[in-house]
């Protein structure tokens, strides 16, 4: 049924549209009901870019010194008496610096606790294209190419070709129980029991319409390390094979586990009180993470300094604080950024758009159409891909 819905929007969209681009734009265009949708994001995110108006925010910092140590931590301007601060530009910051100047500061709370980080599901196509672009700068086209090589097997120095990776179309995070079993005794006799959780994670599938027919990517053998392969396999295709087993390691590992530290200090002046707020976090065991990281999303800009503010150990509640300067920062708002490869396969598995099969050569067909280029990794329309979606 599946598969007779698609080929009637084929016909739909690709066989009534495209003939009516060929007369009214241009010949060799098409349209689908993948790659339209896929350029009308990239379209409507580019007008976005070039409506966006920047707004103007000022942010304050505090350089202190606990009383009786020797180094310094910065903490951000949280509340003016009880409320949000309105730092809209140079002239409302100024009279704010001048009170905080004469202000006294001290520790009046001090938040110890733990934060649990659990691993990533193992991968599916979507994310392992997400990933290879963003760790490896791979196109989603060359990733599934690699794959497809690593899937359908190579030699590997016991004559024949030996497959290393499951089927790489899928959009389920499941694994097979022999292969969890494999892994649990893998990490168990590699890393120790610490770094084995009691109970083999289970995680569940993300796609809104997922069609679980294969189960996630993962090494056909856990014990076949990247490093015994390496010699065997062309550079680029290794190191896709080291992302899929180090992801899938680690999904079946321990949680990482942080210490978490939050302190807030009040400056008060004669005609006001001010909160400011200092985190900061640190491995206290590293669970997963001794076999992978996942790499940050480009396309969300967070405020990941702020979260991890150095603090000085030796501070305690009540504690008298010596302000050393403050710093007031301008910023502007930023428009959205323009789509990867990686964000925009995201936001087609999220909007439950194509397939797993179908992401890379979309991408692909809308570059070579000549609707979409990339420019620093980015995905730009050009002026025949504006008009081609209008």
């Amino acid at each position: 049924d599946a598969q007779q819905a698609r080929r009637i929007l084929d016909r739909l969209v690709g066989y009534s549209i495209s003939p009516l681009l060929w007369e009214k734009v241009r010949g060799r265009l098409s349209a689908g009901r993948v790659q339209s949708v896929a350029l009308r994001l990239i379209v409507e995110r580019e007008r976005e870019i070039e409506n966006f108006v920047p707004v103007e925010y000022w942010s304050i910092h505090a350089e202190l010194q606990p009383e009786g140590l020797k180094s310094t931590f910065l903490a951000k301007l949280a509340k003016i008496d009880d409320n949000d601060p309105e730092l809209a530009n140079e002239e409302t910051v100024k009279p704010i610096l001048m009170d905080m100047e004469t202000a006294a500061y001290t520790i009046t709370k001090v938040k110890r606790g733990e934060r649990r980080r659990k691993p990533s599901a193992p991968f599916t196509t979507s994310t392992l294209q997400q990933e290879a672009s963003r760790k490896l700068g791979f196109t989603a086209k060359r990733t599934m190419a690699l794959a497809q090589g690593l899937y359908e097997g190579q030699d590997v120095g016991n004559g024949g070709t030996t497959g290393l990776i499951t089927y790489m179309r899928t959009d389920s995070t499941n694994v097979a129980v022999s292969a969890q079993q494999e892994a649990r005794e893998y990490i168990r006799g590699k890393y120790g029991n610490d770094y084995m959780p009691a109970e083999a994670p289970q995680y569940k599938t993300r796609s809104a319409n997922a069609q679980e027919a294969h189960e996630a990517i993962r090494p056909t053998a856990v014990i076949r390390e990247p490093e015994q392969v390496k010699q065997y396999l062309e550079p680029a295709m290794y190191k896709l094979y080291r992302l899929i087993w180090q992801r899938f390691v680690a999904s079946q590992m321990e949680a990482a586990v942080y210490n978490t530290l939050q302190v807030e200090v009040t400056a008060k002046t004669n005609d006001h009180e001010y909160l400011l707020r200092a985190s900061g976090s640190d491995v206290k065991f590293a669970g997963f993470l001794v076999v992978y990281e996942e790499a940050k999303n480009e396309d969300v800009k967070g405020d990941e300094d702020e979260e991890n503010v150095r603090i000085p150990a030796g501070i305690a509640e009540g504690q008298k604080q010596q302000l050393i300067r403050l710093i007031p920062e301008q910023h502007f708002t930023q428009p959205p950024p323009r789509y990867s490869e990686a964000s925009l396969v995201q936001a087609l598995e999220e909007d439950g758009i194509g397939r797993p099969s179908t992401y890379a050569p979309t991408i692909s067909t809308i570059q070579q159409r000549g609707y979409v280029v990339r420019e620093e990794k980015k995905l730009v329309p050009t002026e025949i891909g504006m008009q081609v979606n209008d």
